[in-house]
């Protein structure tokens, strides 16, 4: 009689669980961005000065739309390239995050506006190393 040889199982990643919550955190917070459920959102700045619309916070924009590509809020590389220290000019990036780049990045200008667009591009700016 032929005897099976036994597989072992890989070990598991000892990163899984801290990965699969952040996961389910940006899912979650992706999905309260598109339902505009105003009672899990954080709270918006919409006094008249700040213009009567609801101003997003651009580090949850970035973890929402930006962040699964661009790793540790976009001080490591990922499926795109790290963002902290970044050489192209504040007009290269904001053109970059409204166009996209084709086959690798998608454009984002129907989705932001050129105050939210301008805020993520001061968030790029001030990445620093943690």
């Amino acid at each position: 009689m032929t005897r099976i040889a036994q597989t072992t199982s890989l070990p598991r990643r000892a990163t899984f669980l801290p990965r699969r919550a952040t996961f389910l955190q940006r899912l979650a917070t992706l999905l309260t961005l598109l339902a505009g459920t105003p009672s899990l959102a954080p709270a918006a700045d919409t006094s008249p000065a700040a213009g009567g619309k609801a101003a997003r916070d651009p580090a949850q924009i970035f973890a929402t739309a930006c962040g699964w590509c661009h790793y540790k809020a976009g001080r490591e590389a990922g499926k795109g390239p790290q963002l902290m220290g970044t050489t192209l000019t504040d007009e290269q990036i904001a053109l970059r995050i409204r166009k996209g780049r084709q086959g690798f990045m998608p454009g984002f200008e129907s989705s932001f506006s050129d105050q939210e667009i301008a805020a993520l591009v001061g968030y790029i700016r001030a990445l620093k190393p943690r």
